[in-house]
């Protein structure tokens, strides 16, 4: 159907994000445990942040068909680990056949050119089984599956899943399932840990290759990475002194700001300001500081940097 626009409407189908649109995504083996406790990896790109903040946690998304080995494995053991390949011919290649449906993990991973090695997770308790983690990648996830969330703890193994299906956690449909992955530990290599807490410039971002899905019944279209550019945050973006001094000076009774420290945090964005001035106070209150000046705000500014250290 036609509208009056420079746009034209397309029929909404299965697999929408990649039948029914161009929609970029990352590009991740999935390690699960098969009930022998070998590593099985599965390709998948329907992985995404799901907690951010506020939750005391941080958790991934990940979407699956119910049938695939990954499901049955998380299903049964619980565990995963995510881990993010860089851009290479030879790589994505091999995520395609790896993630061709109907082969046993034996099959796949003898022609796997990954190496698997233990994580952090397996190092911490030796008496556990985990996932082995992939060496190549820039970067890994070590997860636990919330099977505590939408009554998911029921979910187990089988061959057909009949309805009552979960909302958003579980097994949510006839052939589909999402699991919520706590985030028990994120691994990454030097280079890129370092940029992170030194700052990241062009030349420090990873290899990350941009996955569009799978068309015309014959191709998966992968994008090369591209050197990513910076584009600053516009000159006066930041919130007034004044305004500031109000909002921390409201948050609790027993801890005060002066207006010096307060132009430290001018710059911080708007949404993000009265987390930042929350994490202040609970500083001040540990540290039994009555009065907050920008010698307690450098103070602060060191234990955070200590801290992503």
């Amino acid at each position: 159907m036609s509208i009056d626009s420079v746009f034209q409407e397309l029929r909404i189908v299965d697999n929408f994000y990649q039948t029914s649109s161009y929609f970029p995504m990352p590009i991740l083996l999935v390690g699960s445990l098969t009930e022998s406790g070998a590593t099985n990896l599965g390709p998948y790109s329907l992985c995404f942040p799901q907690y951010i903040a506020g939750k005391g946690y941080y958790a991934m998304t990940l979407q699956t068909r119910n049938s695939s080995n990954t499901a049955r494995n998380i299903l049964r053991t619980g565990k995963a680990s995510l881990n993010f390949i860089p851009d290479s011919r030879k790589f994505m290649k091999a995520a395609v056949a790896l993630g061709y449906p109907g082969d046993s993990t034996e099959e796949k991973m003898a022609k796997s050119p990954f190496t698997l090695e233990q994580g952090l997770s397996a190092k911490q308790d030796s008496a556990s089984t985990f996932p082995q983690i992939v060496a190549e990648s820039y970067q890994v996830f070590e997860c636990t599956w919330m099977r505590d969330l939408d009554g998911a703890a029921n979910d187990i193994v089988r061959e057909t899943y009949a309805p009552p299906y979960r909302d958003f956690n579980g097994i949510t449909s006839e052939f589909g399932a999402h699991f919520i992955l706590r985030i028990d530990h994120i691994l990454m290599k030097p280079r890129y840990r370092a940029a992170i807490i030194g700052g990241v410039k062009a030349a420090h971002f990873p290899a990350v290759p941009v996955d569009y899905g799978y068309r015309d019944n014959a191709n998966f279209w992968i994008s090369k990475f591209v050197r990513p550019y910076p584009e600053r945050i516009p000159r006066g973006k930041g919130v007034e002194v004044s305004t500031v001094f109000y909002a921390a000076n409201r948050i609790d009774p027993g801890v005060r700001f002066t207006e010096e420290a307060c132009a430290k945090l001018t710059q911080v964005p708007r949404v993000f300001l009265n987390p930042a001035l929350k994490a202040c106070v609970d500083w001040a209150k540990e540290n039994g500081v009555e009065t907050v000046g920008p010698e307690e705000m450098d103070k602060i500014r060191d234990k955070r940097a200590k801290e992503k250290a």
